[in-house]
């Protein structure tokens, strides 16, 4: 019985956020919520290579929103489709201004922004294939599951 009870406490501590721990789907209930989140990651995944053009914009807004609200709120961002090949170095030259918010996301936001080395493995693309100011994480569920631990609010982006 000892045993059974061990199991079911490791597995209410280790079954996502504590009790009282801000949750939010999105950016607007995350600005509606009374207290800061201890961190925001944001999950990209798709299978449409021009995903990021389209959301960085958007989501550099959002992000702007989150600071003014809660000015140290850490924030990180997760691509690990294929729209992640948009920001190897190959692409800079075709994809400029997507490029220039994600450096400044990461220079001048300190967002922190990384791709998924396994994704990239399977189209041969190495590490040294990202620029400097994009983290290539062995694996982006792995790296989103570090944040979730870290008790960050999660929020998926189509």
């Amino acid at each position: 019985m000892r045993r059974v009870l061990f199991t079911i406490a490791l597995m209410t501590v280790f079954s996502g956020s504590p009790t009282g721990a801000v949750k939010a789907d999105n950016v607007d209930a995350l600005l509606a919520a009374g207290e800061a989140p201890a961190g925001v990651v944001f999950e990209v995944v798709s299978g449409d290579e021009d995903a990021l053009g389209e959301l960085l914009p958007v989501l550099k807004a959002d992000i702007e929103r989150l600071r003014t609200r809660f000015p140290d709120l850490p924030v990180a961002i997760v691509s690990h489709g294929t729209e992640q090949f948009a920001l190897t170095r190959d692409n800079r030259k075709n994809e400029p201004e997507l490029h220039a918010i994600t450096e400044e996301l990461v220079t001048d936001k300190a967002v922190d922004v990384h791709v998924c080395g396994a994704h990239a493995g399977w189209y041969d693309i190495l590490p040294e294939d990202f620029p400097d100011y994009v983290d290539v994480a062995a694996a982006g569920p792995a790296q989103i599951n570090d944040y979730r631990a870290l008790d960050y609010v999660l929020i998926v982006l189509p």
